[in-house]
């Protein structure tokens, strides 16, 4: 993913989630209804997530220096993390305890018509913000369901964005039955139902998140084909026969360690090492340009020394 489509993605959310939330608070004081609060609740805290993610991604742009020589990429990832933190804590659990209140001490919506038609605007701005987060996805997706795309993503302000505005517009129709029965129906008990709900869905968001951005956070390696990738381009079948080990890391979304121990002739000479080294650094760049950070160490291979050595990766024939 690119960070201009992500960037794309999170101003439209956030355009969206400010008129949306101003516009819930005034319904919320007309009618009284908890399922305005709590959604006008979540709507801030998404205003605010969608801040972190341009704040991490402002930050991970700060050059390399001593104390972190691989850069600030992964800052990405903090503030992702921090994202299910906030949805959790202030849109959740607000809304849990909100919808345990209205139940708990239930009156009667009033002016129904000022909830109704917020809802309802707010499902077309929230339906316009889930749509262009959805056209940024597809320039990356290619052929994965978004359920892969979601929890492949090495970049996680388009899945933080998608899972937001589907979790609103979720939450909204679940505000839009709880209101509409609570009116209905004459009892405010309805309205704490649909907040309940709300709150439940908003948590289980939050897990998704967090559990996601958790696994970026410890380090990921490159996907399968980027990996077959990188060996492929290692290769020249002269001087570097073949890769006897590599590990891969995402230092962030966009910037890729490649680390290999790579198998060459016991008759090649040391310049002749170094130029088949700088060479096959070239291709693996202009295969995978992601990967930035590249370390290759030569070694002589030895089927022998692989079959008896304890483990294969850590001996020269190392698979």
């Amino acid at each position: 993913m690119s960070a201009s489509g992500g960037s794309r993605a999170i101003f439209a959310a956030l355009s969206a989630n400010l008129a949306i939330a101003l516009a819930k608070f005034v319904a919320f004081a007309f009618s009284g209804s908890s399922s305005m609060l709590a959604e006008g609740v979540h709507s801030v805290a998404d205003s605010g997530n969608q801040a972190l993610l341009l704040i991490g991604g402002k930050k991970a742009k700060r050059a390399a220096n001593e104390e972190h020589p691989f850069g600030y990429g992964r800052e990405r990832y903090v503030y992702a993390f921090l994202v299910s933190i906030v949805l959790f804590s202030l849109g959740g659990m607000f809304a849990l305890y909100e919808g345990y209140e209205k139940i708990s001490h239930p009156h009667p919506v009033d002016h129904w018509y000022w909830p109704v038609g917020v809802l309802v605007f707010a499902i077309i701005a929230e339906g316009s913000s889930f749509r262009t987060a959805m056209k940024e996805s597809n320039h990356t997706r290619g052929d994965l369901s978004w359920t892969e795309f979601i929890r492949r993503a090495k970049a996680p302000e388009l899945p933080v964005v998608l899972l937001e505005d589907f979790g609103a517009l979720i939450g909204l129709a679940l505000a839009l039955v709880g209101v509409g029965i609570a009116v209905a129906t004459g009892s405010g008990v309805w309205d704490g139902v649909g907040t309940l709900c709300i709150g439940t869905l908003l948590i289980c968001i939050a897990l998704v998140l967090a559990a996601e951005t958790k696994s970026l956070l410890i380090g990921e390696g490159a996907a399968a084909d980027v990996v077959a990738r990188i060996r492929s381009a290692v290769t020249d079948g002269d001087t570097v026969t073949g890769v006897i080990h590599m590990r891969t890391l995402h230092l962030g979304p966009e910037e890729l360690l490649v680390a290999a121990k790579i198998a060459v002739d016991h008759d090649d000479t040391a310049a002749q090492v170094a130029a088949a080294i700088d060479a096959a650094e070239e291709r693996i760049r202009a295969a995978v340009p992601i990967a930035r950070v590249i370390y290759l160490e030569p070694d002589i291979y030895s089927a022998a020394a692989a079959a008896a050595g304890p483990d294969p990766d850590q001996t020269p024939g190392g698979r």
